[in-house]
């Protein structure tokens, strides 16, 4: 017997410990020599190997394999497989007796178990072979060559589920919807979790009796593992608790602990990430609106004469809160014409609007007082910044809506362009007419220059256009196809009103535009 269990090693005394008489295989004497030499193949193996002998499988195996099989060793060694794998033998039981019935291998691999062998229902992963080992009265029994794949196939299905939490979390901006979709994937992973979902307080539904170093694992009193998540808002205070249920047939240990850490990072990135972006956003909005209500603020009511449609749109970019130096104006002179002005002052920032204001005070008091013809007017203005030490740069188009002195109760444009975008006419018949002009100078540029004026008749039932640059400019595309878009856009347009007017334009360009939008609309009675 010590010749026999002498290569056995840590395992003698546990050999020789059991009573091998009392057992299917008998006493060690009685062994076959088919059984002898198999079990002496695989004692001086370091693979673990199990041999299943005679019609109970009656198990014995070398050291490597008690890893396998944890706190079923030493009862396992010289008992029935089916006594000693009762949770497997549903599926086991019918593989080794077709491996005895017609003396054909088996192989299996990753196939998953569930095992007590360490106190609690345990999820392993295995790949193995079986073996038949024939003696003279046919297949006396079963070698199995294992091998634990365990730590592979659930990195791998967390590595998976990992991939996946980030796929459905990456880009969300609403801090609801990264919960809801946490959940949602974690319940989708019935093999790491059974249940999984969020509360506003710190801990799952399930009291929380302790949570480990990391804050990550806690124990309900229920005895149940959690993945717990705890949030702390931006905003401050407490946030939402996302937590999970761990699928009781894991193991807890430190491979398990990293992967749930992982996941709880993915999850409170993803959050923090989208709390960020919702704030942005609110500072967006409440900026965009304090552009909004700090621009109309400057921009006082246009005049509107009883014979002339007067209508006027203020509009901040769309895309990102400008406080900047669009502006228009519409008063009446002393003479009785309404002089019309729309302007753009260089810079997207409190000083372009401080200003633009100052500008559009200074323009509407050289205007009045002088009253010359526009281009006249726009030489004052820049003989005034000058002499004021405004410094500024700005694009205007100056215009007086007059009586057309040649043909009584006609109406006329006259208009000076320092390097603003050229008006537009939509005549009563629905063509539209670009009022183009050689380009001028603008305010501000320290360049003096003999400014030119323009003139127009305005037919009856026409609308003169004014607009800054917001309105058409975009990336990629040129002023001059831009400014045909808007020509197309206008055609047609002759039953609509001034108010309709701008409506139209700002429903058509509104939500592309990346700068401020003015937009001035003069339209004669029919």
């Amino acid at each position: 017997m010590s010749d026999l269990f002498e290569a056995v090693g840590s395992l003698r005394a546990a050999y020789r410990a059991v009573d091998w008489g009392a057992s299917s295989l008998g006493p060690v004497s009685s062994w076959s020599l088919e059984l002898r030499t198999v079990l002496d193949v695989a004692w001086r193996t370091c693979f673990p190997v199990a041999v299943l002998w005679g019609p109970q499988f009656v198990l014995v195996y070398n050291q490597a394999y008690v890893d396998l099989i944890g706190d079923k060793h030493p009862a396992a060694l010289g008992a029935p497989a089916e006594q000693v794998y009762p949770e497997l033998w549903d599926t086991i039981g019918p593989m080794l007796t077709e491996v005895r019935d017609t003396g054909q291998p088996s192989w299996s691999q990753d196939m998953r178990l569930v095992m007590d062998r360490h106190g609690f229902a345990e999820e392993g992963f295995y790949t193995f072979s079986y073996s038949a080992v024939h003696g003279v009265g046919g297949v006396e029994g079963v070698v199995v060559i294992a091998a634990e794949t365990t730590a592979q196939v659930l990195l791998s299905r967390r590595m998976a589920l990992l991939a996946t939490l980030t796929d459905q979390l990456a880009g969300l901006d609403d801090p609801d919807e990264v919960i809801e979709r946490a959940v949602s994937v974690l319940r989708d992973s019935p093999l790491d979790f059974v249940g999984a979902g969020f509360a506003a307080s710190d801990n799952p539904p399930s009291t929380v009796t302790t949570i480990d170093g990391d804050g990550l694992l806690a124990t309900s009193a229920e005895g149940v593992t959690v993945l717990h998540v705890p949030r702390a808002p931006l905003s401050g205070g407490r946030g939402p608790v996302v937590w999970a249920e761990l699928n009781r047939h894991l193991s807890v240990d430190d491979v398990c602990r990293r992967s749930m850490r992982l996941l709880a990072a993915t999850v409170t990135q993803a959050f923090d990430r989208a709390q960020a972006r919702q704030a942005e956003r609110r500072i967006t909005m409440l900026d965009r609106d304090l552009s909004y209500q700090l621009q109309h603020s400057l921009l006082t009511e246009p005049a509107r004469p009883d014979h002339l449609q007067v209508a006027v749109r203020y509009q901040p970019a769309a895309e990102q809160a400008h406080i900047g130096g669009d502006w228009y104006d519409a008063f009446l002179l002393p003479d009785n014409a309404l002089a019309i002005a729309v302007g753009d002052v260089t810079g997207h920032d409190h000083h372009a609007a401080a200003v633009m204001a100052q500008l559009r005070n200074l323009l509407r008091g050289v205007a009045y007082t002088i009253a010359k013809p526009p281009a006249q007017e726009l030489q004052a203005l820049d003989t005034a910044m000058r002499g004021l030490h405004v410094d500024a740069l700005a694009t205007v188009l100056l215009a007086r809506v007059e009586d057309d002195t040649s043909q009584p109760g006609a109406l006329m444009l006259r208009w000076s362009n320092a390097g603003h975008p050229c008006p537009l006419l939509l005549q009563a018949d629905g063509t539209v007419t670009l009022l183009h002009t050689a380009s001028e100078p603008l305010l501000g540029a320290g360049i003096t220059a003999t400014r030119t004026d323009h003139t127009v008749v305005l037919p009856p039932g026409s609308s003169v256009v004014l607009y800054t640059d917001g309105l058409i400019e975009r990336r990629g595309a040129s002023i001059d196809d831009a400014t045909s878009e808007l020509t197309t856009v206008l055609t047609d347009c002759q039953h609509l009103s001034a108010e309709q007017l701008c409506d139209h334009l700002l429903a058509r360009y509104a939500s592309t535009a990346d700068d401020d939008i003015v937009i001035l609309v003069v339209q004669t009675p029919t």
